[in-house]
């Protein structure tokens, strides 16, 4: 990877110019974004090779360091003072130039090191949205503390405060206090930075209150503890949140806690989990045949990136080597490997920050999550769902169509209400209903609340992952259930009130993609070589069918959605479903040759729950 980058390196070494679109910051930005992130890379393995450098990395790293620090060169890096992105680069050149100070700090120019220093000052005192990018400016002027520079420890003492604001339940973080913003920032950002910094910069004592690094090392351990049951068989991170053309950069907290030596997971496990990530990609075409990381997943898809993404930006995958910093006789290398979660068993578990349900099937090796906590947005807010964020399901193996039409009218794994137009709700700012368990190993969870359909305001602000602002017509309310028995999910529906607008109710499954057109049918069924996707109406749909799309995903060319509705599109000419109305289907994600239907349950409707009779075990009551 580092050789291949070379070839794009600028001619005094201070940007590497990779290909593909710019970002809204610019190619001066991109080119230090080049520069820095691959620069991770090179430190974490000198780091590992404790300073050998065969190939001359410190040499070519020392030469643009000093080009893209002087002001009067052609290739000097915009301040972190004058440009935001040059905050997130600039805490990549320090952390690099705090591992690796024996073998590149310490070798520089007087000159070099005074410029250096005169670069990352201009962050001290300047504000920072209070997400992940705190640790940006806590890095940087740690590292300036160090090498004696200036400093703030107020700005510090103020980002710290911010990470403690981000904390939730079971080790979790929102990227975003007011947010319910769960992703993978998570891992390759707030759970990687504190630690790093507290193993890497003298900060006990001086910095952070007594308990505080130790606070961290738990939270880190019991995340990972979900972490490790949210990794396919075959080694794909859950394809959920921004960023995701940052790809292996999801191993980033499982290689930190062998760094830091923090948790109880067995070395063989945390390096299964986290070679996996890298073998995924490795195996299916990132880096590609020339050795580079484009914006995309598998292969080149630039639809994927935010408008913050530049063709440096993807080697923030860089992180996910991290372990490349360990040297070759640490047991996380030394360890035999062992079995992941999905792996050993079948495994139904309630993540509670997020409002996940995660679900492990070892037939299909395939991990889902059902969501019924995270939108990327504050309860009560009326954007429209972000696809990546918002809707009721994610997985190791599918992804919400990114482009196209369903963005604005959403299908997959959403439960909407239609006009006349066929123009869909959403139901960002939904509100956390609970979860529980019940007898015979169910499992459940609840959200609801008014949905609304959306018309996006022409102009809209930077994508930073959250669905579109515009004007919002709420359209009724409406709440859902996802109840687990044996990998099965039931979903349950309850309307409250419809406006009169309302022509119909629609239930849309699991999306799968391949590069051959989905086979589709019977009913509402869609099926690849490796997959099975289902909708089962039970209770008050009255039609299904699978919708097909082109080219508005990541991982196959083709796109098919089971659906289940309350009358055919577009539905005009139906009544509105009825005020009060309770609708159910059974939604699968199993292997391809899954055959028959499944069991069918019983169920005995209330006014506030519903009461579910298995075929077999006793019945569940689900709160509606």
């Amino acid at each position: 990877m580092l050789a291949a980058v070379d070839r794009h390196r600028s001619p005094l070494g201070a940007r590497i110019d990779l290909p593909g679109p710019p970002s809204r910051h610019g190619r001066d930005s991109d080119g230090l974004e080049g520069y820095a992130r691959t620069l991770l890379l090179a430190g974490f393995r000198l780091v590992g090779e404790r300073g050998a450098d065969p190939t001359g990395l410190v040499e070519r790293y020392a030469a643009g360091l000093a080009a893209g620090t002087d002001p009067a060169s052609p290739e000097a890096w915009p301040r972190p003072n004058e440009l935001g992105q040059a905050k997130v680069e600039a805490a990549s050149v320090a952390l690099i130039l705090q591992l690796t100070r024996p073998w590149l700090w310490d070798l520089l120019d007087d000159r070099v090191r005074q410029r250096t220093v005169d670069w990352l000052a201009t962050v001290v005192g300047q504000p920072y949205p209070p997400i992940n990018w705190v640790w940006f400016r806590v890095v940087v002027e740690s590292f300036l503390r160090e090498v004696g520079g200036p400093w703030s420890p107020h700005d510090i003492a103020e980002d710290l405060a911010v990470h403690a604001r981000l904390r939730r339940p079971g080790g979790w973080l929102t990227d975003g206090a007011e947010q319910r913003a769960y992703d993978h920032y998570t891992g390759w950002a707030l759970h990687l930075y504190p630690l790093l910094w507290a193993r890497s910069f003298d900060v006990t004592g001086s910095l952070v209150e007594p308990g505080t690094v130790a606070t961290w090392e738990a939270d880190l351990a019991r995340y990972l503890d979900d972490a490790v049951h949210l990794v396919g068989a075959d080694g794909s991170p859950l394809l959920q949140g921004r960023s995701l053309i940052y790809r292996f950069a999801a191993a980033a907290p499982l290689w930190t806690a062998a760094y830091a030596g923090v948790g109880d997971l067995p070395p063989g496990l945390l390096r299964r989990a986290a070679s996996g990530i890298l073998r995924h990609f490795h195996d299916r075409g990132a880096p590609d045949a020339d050795g580079l990381l484009g914006l995309g997943w598998h292969h080149p898809w630039p639809a994927m990136k935010q408008d913050y993404s530049g063709p440096g930006s993807p080697y923030w995958a860089a992180k996910g080597m991290l372990g490349l910093a360990l040297p070759a006789e640490h047991p996380v290398w030394t360890a035999v490997e062992r079995e992941l979660p999905v792996e050993r068993g079948d495994f139904a578990r309630s993540v509670e920050a997020p409002g996940w349900l995660a679900v492990g099937r070892r037939g299909t090796g395939v991990v889902t999550v059902l969501n019924h906590g995270t939108d990327h947005a504050a309860p009560g807010d009326t954007v429209a769902d972000a696809p990546l964020y918002a809707r009721l399901g994610y997985s190791t193996a599918t992804v919400p169509p990114l482009v196209g039409k369903t963005v604005d009218d959403p299908v997959d794994n959403a439960v909407v209400l239609l006009d006349a137009a066929g123009r869909a709700t959403h139901r960002t700012g939904f509100t956390v209903r609970g979860s529980g368990t019940g007898p015979g190993g169910v499992t459940f969870a609840v959200s609801g609340g008014p949905v609304h359909w959306v018309t996006p305001a022409p102009e809209a602000g930077p994508d930073h992952g959250s669905g579109r602002a515009g004007e919002a017509t709420v359209a009724g309310r409406l709440t859902v259930a996802s109840v687990l028995r044996d990998g099965c999910e039931l979903r349950l529906l309850r309307l409250e009130f419809v406006d009169p607008a309302v022509v119909a109710l629609r239930l849309g499954g699991w999306p799968l993609a391949a590069a051959e057109p989905p086979a589709a049918g019977p009913g509402a069924t869609a099926r690849t070589a490796r997959l099975r996707s289902a909708v089962e109406p039970l209770r008050g749909l009255a039609e299904a069918g699978v919708l097909r799309e082109r080219d508005t995903g990541p991982l196959g060319r083709h796109t098919a959605v089971p659906w289940a509705a309350t009358a055919g599109p577009p539905a005009a000419t139906a009544g509105p479903p009825a005020a009060g109305a309770v609708l159910a289907a059974l939604v699968t994600l199993e292997r391809a040759d899954a055959e028959g239907a499944l069991p069918r349950p019983r169920l005995d409707v209330a006014a506030d729950h519903v009461t579910v009779h298995w075929p077999s075990g006793p019945p569940t009551e689900i709160p509606l």
